[in-house]
């Protein structure tokens, strides 16, 4: 089945690309849409639209594959070389057949949507040369699709903007970003109001509304379209509904009654009759090969063969029935007139068919051999040639007011009935079966059919609705031929020629001849061409010798061509009727004695002048005839010299006549001498016009191309700026190498390294002298790159001692394949002098006395200096968090809590702690501190602790107390003594013993104080050189 969410066809070609990013930019990511681009590329190269289209919009975008089914709110693009159709939701790829220059993938997509979507096929036709597109925009608004143009003043090329908008059916012309919000507000809208035929029928005043447009139709109009099928007649009217954004049918009336325009426009729209050279071929060669030979076949000599072609359009069914007849009758070479009637109620139409040019487009229905011989090619148009244009007459006529032609041959209706209601089909199919003669044939539309009026006609080919007129009882004619006053064109218009009007010649010689008897006769034109026989004239008329003609002068007997002449002559001239009598015309080697009579013709719907010649075998003449007088009665002498004179005159006439042939002759040969290089000329100018074409197509496609390629060099010279700043920017130095080692490209902090300048691109590095110690390090780094397709990374020193990590490696394009060599140099020189400070002071920890533990932010030790492992034997195993730190029981949890609490807070912590030696299994104080180290932004990075072995300290410390308890126990307990020690500054270290009371000091007043602080200076210069 096909898709059921509508489907926008877009056409462009030259200057497309602009549109399309125009249009894009501005389209919704999810209308719900499937977009589908048909573009005139070149078929010689991949397209790049794909990647251009992706960067102006978010909807996935890919080339078409055969077979795919469309997605909504995806755009799909015509690959080159290939035309694409579209069947129950998939699109497929057909191969082009016809050469180039005449290819039409535009129309043939169209065409292919409107067959498969119907009311849900959109199409927008954007910038392009040429008609591509017309004839596809027909077909999508003969199944009431919609159809958007871009606006011409705003396309780089309008050719097919300007063609599209000749055809009198576009929706609406706007610019390309103005597109998408009345897109969008057009299928919104139209699924709003799709159920305005169920509402009619339900309520009763929908339908008022609905008569309502029908007399707003007829007022402005003249033509009343209440007997035409309902649900066409609201699907139109949905449509326009849908396009304006109206949602109510009484907002519409409204709208059409501010709007005239808008009238004009309905009006148009429920006359759409899209039709096309031979369609249907199935049915036109039944016509060919079956009716048009019996109707030539049972022609009377000198009968008009008549046709009549009512709802013809703009004529291409009405030229094609022309070309098949004059085909028959040139292939049978037979001299038979023909007359075409073609008519319609949509004057727009009746002019561009009187005017008979098409787009390029027909190409696609019409036969090469067609369009060299009927057509002549005029830029982008196809021109019917002037002989089929003199067979057709198109008039402005309605088949339901007006009255039908009569004595038709062949009526072709198809495709009108199928518009009209059982009730108005009962009233036209009796008025078709008058118009026919009989045995005439009907040819109507595929879906059409007779009804109740089969047994009038006989079935020639039911499939192909070939029907044969029967001759029936008047009653089936009496019932239906009442006709209302004839309806008018929409405009006035003088009639030019005869074939403007639905009076023949053969008619107004009838209503002449009527004022008088009707002895033989023939109407001629001002060019001495006869365009009416009565009677028989054979006895003052015979065909020529040589090529048939109807110039009446050259069939003239003798003795009747210099008369003739002359009446017809001082008739026109004076305007008035001419009677000659007693003409001898000769006849088979014997004379008769005739009166001539010529006389103009007054008719109102002449503006050509026409004469009647009546040839009366000795009639006398009307009283207000103006009479040559006859000769006179003289002498026999005289009569004698007369008859010399005459003898003599006649001779004259005779010789003049004879020269005046030749001269006609050799002007006849000239002419067609002429006519020759005309035709020489003709046929070169159809080769140079095809060529034309063909080159024109080439330059389409060189223009999209070339498009394409400029914004690709705008992507190209944009990356390459960037790339430039990026390599201007870096502090790395960047060389670029070819394949072949050659220098492609650099930068400045290369240039600088390696000794580079601009004239070396293109060179091999091979020539160029670097400022690196190993000179051909570069190189062999390359080479194996290239060889192995592995990166290189080494270190390098330059001249002047400065170090570079260099990084070579393969340089591959956007299809993987490799291009060269990419070589960057980042300078090392601090991150190696870092390093080599790193190391020293790692060395320098490692070697310290101090033990030195380092912990992350968390606690976890990361790093035991060797002092600390050689010496406790701790290492990372047996310490993995600050937390757990070997201790014996000297200190309890809470102690060790405390430490990490003041250093998490970001305070240091310095003290004396007791660890474990796990190597000797022994305790040992050392006096810790732990320090916080925090980063630039303030928090916390790691924890450094130093903790240094104050072991002997503490043991010489508690000796030291111990022995100060003994002396001072000593002094205690020995009368009459005092035990005094001091320091080297002779500070009171100990001041014991019970006669210190005696003396005046105590233990506090001496301790902490110097000998001179308390003693006199004698015991001061006495102790001190001890």
């Amino acid at each position: 089945t096909s898709s059921d969410f509508p489907v926008v066809g877009i056409g462009a070609s030259a200057g497309g690309l602009d549109a399309y990013e125009r249009l894009f930019t501005t389209m919704p990511p999810d209308t719900g849409l499937a977009f589908i681009i048909v573009q005139h590329l070149d078929p010689n190269r991949e397209s790049m639209l794909v990647e251009l289209l992706e960067r102006f919009t978010a909807m996935h975008v890919s080339q078409v594959v055969d077979g795919v089914r469309i997605e909504p709110n995806h755009v799909y693009i015509i690959p080159p070389n290939r035309n694409l159709a579209i069947k129950n939701g998939k699109l497929y790829l057909m191969e082009l057949k016809v050469p180039r220059g005449m290819r039409l993938p535009i129309d043939f997509f169209f065409r292919s949507l409107a067959d498969d979507l119907g009311e849900r096929a959109i199409c927008i036709i954007l910038s392009g040369t040429g008609s591509d597109g017309t004839l596809g925009l027909k077909a999508i608004k003969e199944g009431n699709g919609l159809a958007l143009v871009q606006a011409p003043e705003t396309a780089a090329y309008d050719g097919m903007p300007h063609s599209a908008i000749a055809t009198g059916l576009v929706d609406l012309v706007l610019e390309p970003e103005d597109i998408p919000a009345h897109l969008v507000g057009y299928v919104e809208h139209a699924f709003q109001v799709r159920h305005l035929e169920q509402e009619a029928e339900q309520r009763p005043a929908q339908q008022d509304f609905v008569e309502k447009i029908f007399i707003i139709l007829r007022s402005r109009t003249g033509h009343d379209f209440s007997s035409y099928k309902p649900n066409t007649i609201r699907r139109r009217i949905e449509r326009r509904m849908a396009v304006n954004q109206i949602e109510k049918l009484s907002s519409y009336v409204r709208f059409l009654q501010e709007n005239t325009r808008e009238i004009d426009i309905l009006f148009k729209d429920l006359l759409i009759g899209v039709t096309s050279f031979f369609r249907d071929d199935e049915a036109w060669k039944e016509l060919e090969q079956v009716v048009i030979p019996d109707i030539v076949r049972n022609r009377s000599g000198g009968d008009v063969i008549r046709v009549w072609v009512p709802g013809c359009s703009t004529g291409e069914e009405a030229y094609s029935i022309a070309i098949l007849l004059t085909e028959h009758l040139q292939r049978h070479k037979l001299d038979i007139p023909v007359q075409i009637f073609a008519t319609d109620i949509d004057q727009e139409a009746i002019d561009k068919a009187r005017l008979g040019k098409y787009s390029v487009g027909i190409v696609a229905d019409v036969s090469q051999e067609r369009l060299q011989r009927f057509f002549r090619k005029e830029d982008n148009a196809y021109e019917i040639d002037q002989h089929l244009r003199d067979m057709v007459v198109f008039a402005h006529q309605s088949v339901i007011k007006d009255p039908p032609f009569s004595r038709i041959d062949l009526l072709s209706c198809r495709n009108l009935l199928i518009y009209l209601d059982s009730e108005l089909q009962e009233r036209v199919l009796p008025l078709f079966h008058y118009a026919l003669r009989p045995d005439g044939y009907l040819f109507l539309g595929t879906s059409e059919t007779l009804g109740k009026f089969e047994t009038s006609f006989r079935v020639v080919n039911r499939k192909l609705r070939l029907f044969q007129r029967l001759e029936t009882g008047s009653g089936l004619q009496a019932a239906t031929l009442n006709f209302g006053p004839p309806s008018l064109p929409q405009r006035a218009e003088g009639l030019a020629n005869l074939q403007r009007n639905q009076i023949t010649v053969g008619q107004i010689a009838v209503d002449t001849l009527m004022e008088y008897y009707t002895p033989p006769c023939i109407v001629i034109d001002d060019h001495y061409q006869i365009l009416y026989f009565h009677q028989s004239t054979g006895k003052y008329l015979q065909p020529p010798s040589g090529e048939p003609t109807y110039n009446v002068l050259q069939m003239a007997r003798p003795g009747l061509r210099v008369a003739l002449h002359t009446a017809t002559r001082r008739a026109r001239k004076e305007r008035k009727e001419v009677f000659v009598e007693d003409v001898v015309v000769q006849t088979n080697g014997d004379s008769q004695t005739i009166d001539l009579v010529v006389r103009p013709i007054r008719h109102p719907a002449l503006q050509v002048g026409l004469l009647m010649v009546l040839f009366r075998d000795k009639v006398a003449t009307s009283e207000n005839s103006e009479k040559l007088p006859p000769p006179a009665q003289e002498s026999d002498g005289r009569i004698v010299d007369l008859e010399h004179e005459l003898r003599s005159t006649r001779q004259y006439l005779q010789t003049t006549v004879e020269e005046l042939e030749t001269s006609n002759e050799e002007l006849q040969s000239t002419n067609e001498e002429l006519q020759s290089s005309n035709e020489e000329l003709q046929s070169t100018n159809e080769e140079l016009q095809t060529a034309k074409e063909e080159l024109q197509s080439v330059n389409e496609e060189l223009l999209t191309v070339n498009a394409e390629l400029e914004r690709k060099i705008v992507e190209l010279t944009r990356a390459n700026n960037d790339l430039s700043n990026l390599l201007a920017s870096l502090s790395t130095a960047v060389i670029f190498l070819d394949r072949g080692l050659k220098v492609q490209r650099f930068n400045r902090q290369a240039q600088q390294l390696v000794n580079l300048i601009s004239s070396d691109v293109g060179r091999p590095l091979q020539h160029i002298v670097s400022n690196l110690k190993i000179q051909d390090l570069i190189i062999s780094a390359a080479e194996h790159v290239l060889e192995t397709l592995e990166t290189v990374v080494e270190d390098v020193e330059t001249e002047s001692g400065e170090w570079y990590r260099m990084n070579a490696r393969v340089y591959r394009g956007e299809r993987n394949d490799i291009l060269g060599v990419l070589i960057s140099f980042n300078n090392i020189t601090q991150e190696r002098w870092q390093d080599t400070w790193r190391r020293t002071l790692e060395r320098a920890v490692d070697q310290a006395a101090s033990y030195i533990i380092i912990a992350n932010a968390d606690g976890k030790v990361e790093y035991i200096n060797e002092a600390l492992a050689n010496r406790n034997g701790w290492t990372l195993d047996t310490l993995e968090l600050l937390e757990q730190i070997p201790s014996v029981t000297q200190h309890s949890p809470e102690f060790f809590g405390d430490i990490w609490e003041q250093v998490r807070g970001g305070t240091e912590w310095q003290g004396e702690i007791c660890v474990d030696d796990l190597i000797n299994d022994e305790a040992r104080w050392v006096a810790a501190s732990v320090t916080p180290v925090r980063s630039v932004e303030g928090s916390i990075e790691r924890y450094i602790v130093i903790l240094e072995d104050i072991s002997k300290r503490v043991e010489a410390e508690i000796e030291l107390r111990s022995s100060e308890r003994l002396h001072r126990m000593l002094a205690r307990n020995l009368p009459e003594t005092a035990v005094l020690i001091f320091d080297h500054d002779l500070r009171y270290l100990i001041a014991e013993g019970p006669i210190l009371e005696d003396i005046g000091y105590s233990t506090s007043s001496l301790e902490g104080n110097t000998l001179a602080d308390v003693a006199p200076q004698e015991a001061v210069d006495t102790l001190t050189p001890l």
